[in-house]
């Protein structure tokens, strides 16, 4: 579920925060911070299925206090609450994965009520929402496309909804393009949220990978990266552009199935968007003579790491 992309930054982070440490880091920890990056990941995408679970759900509460008043109109005696047994919304909410992992991180402890109930207000003034509760069959476009709705109309232009996020999870910024994806396929194709796959393992072990190889042949990466400085002082370039740098070379030497240009293009978009605003040219610059020296010296034969 999880791109490559959002794969290097989390190993990205990790490696930053592991150079704060100073080499204090306990044994196995920056593997524990990285699979703290990844569970923040599934953390963000399960809560914002839940939310709009909890809004199209609401129909039910609204009828409950409507028809509780001392004197309750018509209107209030016959809310209608079909969007709350949506079909296509129970079978997100079926998925053994997702009903585990509601249960295990209690994301209703979390919910802003009154940003659900005044999300629910908007949606039950919208002409879709009443055309589609005016239509008593359950038809499988219309199920999907009130969900889509409330998803892309009412929660993602919201600014509300989308600070109370940033509030709750710090990792929006660099997950929630990732996110707002895995929550499209899942209105798309409802029961195929599966959070136990949410790294795969083919995924999960380059993200493992990648992040032992900087680690364990930093110096052999420094290498590389070192000749190619000229006038820069290495004490002055960026920690952050470094850590890219090492990444880059990393994946030139020892990850035979990702083309080198893929590897460069990535980090430079990456240096791009977390470093610097002359990064994104540094690197390029870097990483492109490395892989052009590797090819010359016909020393592009990747191999894993561990049997180099």
């Amino acid at each position: 579920m999880i791109s490559r992309r959002n794969i290097r930054v989390k190993v990205m982070q990790t490696l930053y925060t592991i150079s704060t440490m100073d080499g204090q880091e306990k044994p196995g920890e920056p593997q524990r911070l990285l699979q703290r990056h990844f569970d923040q990941s599934k953390d963000l995408f399960q809560y914002f299925l839940f939310f709009l679970s909890e809004v199209a759900s609401y129909a039910e509460m609204d009828s409950y206090q409507r028809c509780s008043k001392h004197l309750p109109s018509y209107e209030d005696l016959h809310v209608n609450t079909k969007i709350a047994g949506n079909e296509l919304l129970w079978r997100i909410k079926e998925e053994p994965s997702i009903k585990k992992e509601w249960e295990t991180a209690k994301p209703g402890l979390r919910i802003d009520r009154d940003l659900v109930k005044k999300t629910y207000a908007q949606l039950a003034e919208a002409d879709l929402y009443k055309k589609y509760i005016s239509t008593p069959s359950r038809e499988r476009a219309s199920e999907r496309e009130i969900l889509e709705y409330i998803f892309e109309e009412l929660l993602l232009p919201n600014e509300n909804f989308i600070a109370h996020l940033e509030e709750l999870y710090s990792n929006w910024e660099d997950d929630g393009e990732m996110v707002v994806q895995l929550v499209k396929g899942s209105l798309q194709k409802p029961g195929s949220a599966d959070l136990t796959q949410f790294i795969a393992g083919d995924k999960h072990q380059f993200a493992k990978s990648l992040l032992s190889t900087v680690i364990e042949k930093n110096e052999h990466l420094q290498e590389f990266i070192y000749p190619k400085l000229k006038n820069w002082d290495s004490e002055r370039i960026a920690s952050l552009d470094m850590i890219l740098m090492k990444m880059g070379v990393a994946e030139l030497l020892y990850f035979e199935t990702i083309p080198p240009k893929v590897s460069i293009n990535e980090y430079i978009e990456l240096a791009k968007e977390y470093s610097t605003a002359q990064s994104g040219q540094f690197i390029n610059g870097i990483l492109d003579g490395i892989h052009k020296d590797l090819v010359q010296d016909g020393k592009l034969q990747k191999t894993d790491f561990r049997k180099s």
